[in-house]
């Protein structure tokens, strides 16, 4: 891989993990737990991901502002504009403009990968070797590089990237060697409904999208201009040194609009680079179900001591110092923090929305009664 000095890497960690609730919470949420039951949370793998691709100081996390401390918290020994926070949630693509506009006071010429925080990898060594093929090929030419993950069912619950097969993205470029791993990016399409993601897998023509980026900031900076000027206009302006009241000032006006949105959907220079690691964004808990190793009985228990009895397909996530013991349940997600416990059929996730706001309702109600 090219000389990393110029290379940097944000990590966005803003989102509220609404959908691995109770183990996740607005308190809390899910990049910041335990999820993958290793002893570190998810930001902190993260982390240690990027880590292997460049110095330690050049990751910036931007996270909301009531999360910095948290940050902190798990990464310890961070430089004061190594975490920064965001009044207001506008989605990705201020988010990483914000962090851009950072890195471009210290190195305006700078290689950047763009990481979700809350993802699961597996084969760190094909992660290595597939990122550090991204930055060498943004270093030679004027892309940006996306990386797609080779879907394996027809969720509903990812975003997917059509690819050229005709044309690679090498072979574009007039290259003497054509990489068998990169494509032009034909559409986005964002969370299909469930016939369309099976059409999308016959064809052998999309990847899940990965969310990981690989840009070279006057690049980035050149398309933001293009497609997204005001977001353009107000953040690139912002320093070190830009104090709250002008911080949110700027976010209070900004769209609020992801970066799939805003960019990638309409640039014609983004390549998908096909990722040869394990990728889950880990999302829902049929998603953590599918990627946990399981017992001879079906059953992934993630965190805490399980003893069960006629118990099959389960998911178990609870404290690590707990103990549940579970008879006659099939398909279940049982999952709790130190204060809930939540056992409900795997198909009735999409309700757990419901369950948590039921359960504020009435916590309020019972506490009122006291």
């Amino acid at each position: 891989m090219t000389n990393n000095e110029h290379i940097w890497t944000i990590i966005m960690a803003g989102g509220l993990g609404s959908r691995f609730w109770p183990v996740s919470s607005v308190d809390c949420p899910k990049q910041f737990v335990d999820t993958m039951g290793v002893g570190r949370s998810m930001l902190q793998l993260t982390f240690e991901r990027m880590e292997k691709l460049c110095p330690r100081d050049h990751i910036i996390v931007v996270t909301g502002e009531q999360y910095a401390d948290r940050v902190r918290e798990q990464v310890p020994g961070l430089l004061p504009w190594q975490v920064l926070g965001e009044p207001l949630r506008r989605n990705t693509a201020p988010c990483i403009a914000y962090a851009a506009a950072v890195i471009s006071q210290m190195d305006p010429e700078a290689t950047i990968v763009v990481s979700p925080a809350d993802h699961a990898v597996f084969g760190l060594d094909r992660f290595v070797r597939n990122l550090s093929q991204a930055i060498d090929t943004v270093q030679e030419h004027d892309w940006i590089i996306t990386v797609g993950a080779q879907p394996v069912k027809p969720d509903t619950s990812y975003g997917y990237i059509q690819f050229s097969k005709g044309v690679k993205g090498s072979e574009r470029a007039n290259e003497s060697t054509p990489s068998e791993n990169l494509f032009e990016v034909v559409t986005f399409t964002e969370k299909p409904p469930v016939e369309m993601a099976r059409q999308f897998i016959a064809s052998g023509e999309f990847f899940w999208n990965t969310g990981l980026l690989v840009w070279r900031l006057p690049v980035l900076r050149r398309t933001y201009e293009q497609f997204l000027p005001a977001i353009a206009d107000s953040f690139f302006n912002l320093t070190l040194n830009t104090n709250r009241s002008t911080l949110e000032e700027v976010y209070s006006h900004c769209e609020a609009i992801s970066v799939d949105h805003g960019i990638m959907e309409k640039a014609d220079n983004v390549h998908v680079l096909a990722a040869s690691f394990g990728w889950s964004d880990v999302e829902t808990w049929d998603s953590l179900y599918g990627v946990f190793r399981h017992d001879k009985a079906g059953n992934a228990i993630v965190n805490g001591l399980a003893v069960t009895y006629n118990t099959h397909n389960c998911v178990v996530i609870v404290p690590a110092d707990k103990t549940v013991v579970l008879d006659g349940l099939n398909d279940y997600i049982v999952a709790a923090d130190e204060d809930t416990l939540l056992i409900c059929r795997r198909k009735n996730e999409d309700k757990i929305f419901k369950y948590a706001s039921d359960v504020e309702m009435q916590q309020l109600l019972y506490s009122n009664v006291k």
